[in-house]
């Protein structure tokens, strides 16, 4: 297991913010990459996911809390440039990713993050931790 350190670079996916602020099962797990003085990035697309589901599932406020936390991340949220979105594609082809989960794990790659997961889908890939 992947202890996060203060020189490190990490990418959460959305299962994992869905766990910690949903204080589920692995809440705990993911919280040490969550509340580090790590360097955390945050791909718009993981805010589009945990909006969504938290809108959905757990109501608006919880989805605002979110928000709130998404926008104090300044120049560590990353958008969806062209070049991210051709990686992401080719990383789509090459590991038989869905869109979502291709543009997170080719964010994390193309920022020299560590991806933080619990989704089986990333098994196998490099720099890959699954909790």
């Amino acid at each position: 297991m992947t202890t996060p350190s203060d020189s490190d670079r990490y990418v959460v996916d959305s299962s994992g913010w869905i766990e910690y602020l949903g204080s589920g099962p692995k809440a705990e797990r993911f919280a040490q990459y969550l509340e580090t003085q790590a360097v955390l990035l945050l791909p718009s697309i993981v805010v589009y996911e945990v909006h969504k589901k938290l809108c959905r599932e757990q109501g608006t406020r919880l989805a605002t809390e979110f928000l709130s936390q998404a926008f104090s991340f300044g120049d560590r949220l990353i958008p969806l440039t062209l070049e991210l979105a051709i990686l992401a594609s080719q990383t789509s082809s090459d590991n038989g990713l869905s869109m979502a989960d291709a543009i997170i794990y080719a964010t994390a790659r193309h920022h020299k993050a560590q991806l933080i997961s619990s989704d089986g889908h990333f098994a196998n890939l490099p720099k890959v931790t699954l909790l």
